[in-house]
């Protein structure tokens, strides 16, 4: 048999703590920790060790004592490594973060911006100083790797870092592209070096192998390539195409349970490219802002497409339309989202809506809107990203369409496509100063523009949420988003209520006792 003559690091914990917020089942973990232990992998990544921040973050995030302890009890013949994120740690921070990792964890990471690297060489010091072996994950090394004046700071970290990763950060790197990024560090720097590839082109396998045939002497992997945005190379191709070449064996049992058990997972989060991760990466954008608008938002993948390209070239949105600014106010304002009790119980609702005298709909999605097309009374369309095309959907011919289109304010991000007949129809909120979350959502929109119209009163119609005992990241998404929204409308003078059955946390008049 031939010899394995680089090292294969498994960081499925930390990089695919991105999916989870860092949460897995010590169940699921422990299994994990127990089959890749069985596997031709050198070093399993567990998760970051940081500092307190403001967002909720799950235990793989900070990594507290007590889940060092039940690692150490697996007996893990493997090296251990976590990751600290280096634009967050300063050496002082050395205090807090490493005691309680030994004797478990013996390599620390940092993810390194080449912007901060002689920062960051002075930290790995003080960390080397503390007996553990330091690495560097240098991100962002397509557009550095052509930057002489950082190349040349690499030297500085020879003796201190055991090994250097080079980071496709973007997911955009062509194999050539690969053998010259390592050709290039490899002249500057005695230090190992490493891959870390992400999967955007469904190049992480091909380039990690052109990477280690380069001179790397290590790559990163995630089971079923579960990691941040498009994910990584996934271990189990990996170690299944060394096994073909006779290069390692190893019990196949331990990896299809492996895999099968993420898959699993996947089928809930998600992870994998798709056209926008491969747009972004094709274009050299960060993964950041995709990944949030995949799994956190209900955007087309063409209206991401679209903020990608107005990203690239530098632009705003290149329509500024004139302000909203509403010829009269309303005292009731029906906001009508886009659950299925809007179109149950319509006939309720234009009821009511026919008793009231100084009324307007605001539809924050037009996915119910036909069900209210004959109500006589001032309607307001909320269009995020591509809503304008789910519009043009619903009705058909918008030649007949009498309503008013209301956009977030100038630039939007993402783009937003307005049917050309509307135009002169569609007017864009001064701000959204309600909140400071989620400001181009559609319930945001909707709820601003009640505010902008002074109501008194708000009824909510179609915010159903959802009651299945599973449901999908972006559903518990949208829910979070939802309430964190609704609970802001507590600073304002107005009544706000649900008319129909709902699970969110929200006050509930039924429609039935108002007709």
């Amino acid at each position: 048999m031939k010899t394995k003559n680089f090292e294969v690091l498994d960081c499925t914990l930390r990089d695919g703590g991105y999916y989870t917020n860092w949460d897995f089942d010590d169940e699921i973990v422990e299994r994990y920790l127990k089959n890749i232990d069985k596997l031709p992998v050198d070093i399993i990544e567990i998760g970051y060790r940081s500092m307190p921040e403001k967002d909720y973050k799950g235990k793989y995030f900070y990594l507290p004592d007590f889940v060092l302890v039940k690692i150490e009890k697996l007996n893990i013949s493997k090296e251990i490594a976590i990751m600290f994120n280096e634009k967050s740690v300063i050496p002082e921070h050395l205090d807090v973060l490493l005691p309680g990792l030994k004797p478990v964890v013996s390599i620390i990471r940092l993810a390194v911006n080449p912007e901060n690297f002689d920062r960051a060489v002075i930290l790995a010091k003080a960390i080397k100083d503390k007996g553990f072996d330091v690495t560097f994950n240098m991100m962002y090394m397509s557009k550095y790797y052509k930057d002489e004046a950082f190349l040349n700071k690499l030297s500085q970290a020879d003796g201190i870092v055991r090994y250097l990763n080079l980071v496709d950060s973007y997911g955009g790197l062509l194999p050539n592209q690969v053998k010259e990024l390592v050709e290039v560090v490899k002249s500057k720097t005695k230090i190992t070096l490493g891959y870390h590839g992400h999967n955007n082109l469904e190049l992480g396998m091909a380039n990690s192998l052109v990477a280690l045939e380069a001179g790397c002497e290590i790559v990163d992997g995630t089971i079923t390539g579960m990691g941040r945005g498009a994910g990584n190379l996934k271990t189990e191709l990996l170690l299944t195409h060394l096994v073909s070449q006779g290069i390692v064996d190893f019990d196949f049992n331990a990896l299809s349970a492996l895999v099968e058990e993420f898959e699993e997972m996947q089928k809930h989060y998600g992870w994998g490219t798709n056209l926008p991760y491969m747009v972004s990466g094709a274009n050299s954008l960060p993964q950041s802002d995709v990944m949030e608008w995949v799994t956190q938002r209900w955007y087309s993948f063409n209206s991401i497409i679209r903020a990608l390209h107005i990203q690239k070239a530098g632009e705003d949105d290149n329509l500024k339309l004139s302000l909203f600014k509403p010829e009269k106010n309303f005292k009731y304002v029906i906001i009508i989202g886009g659950g299925l009790s809007a179109v149950k119980h319509a006939e309720a609702v234009k009821q009511f809506i026919k008793s009231l005298d100084d009324v307007c709909i605001v539809h924050a999605s037009s996915k119910n809107a036909k069900s209210y097309e004959d109500v006589n009374c001032k309607q307001f369309y909320c269009l995020v990203g591509n809503e304008g095309h789910r519009l043009e959907k619903v009705f058909n011919d918008l030649k007949t369409f009498h309503g008013e289109c209301i956009l977030p304010p100038f630039p939007r991000k993402m783009g937003t496509y307005i049917p050309e007949v509307l135009r002169n129809n569609s007017f864009e909120l001064e701000k959204v100063n309600f909140t400071d979350k989620y400001k181009d959502a559609h319930t945001s929109l909707a709820l601003q523009t009640a505010i902008d119209l002074q109501a008194e009163f708000v009824y909510l119609v179609g915010y159903d949420g959802y009651n299945k005992s599973e449901i999908t990241s972006k559903e518990q998404a949208l829910i979070s988003e939802n309430e964190y929204l609704f609970g802001r409308m507590i600073n304002y003078n107005f009544q706000f209520k649900s008319l129909l059955k709902t699970n969110y946390t929200l006050i509930v008049d039924s429609i039935y006792a108002k007709v």
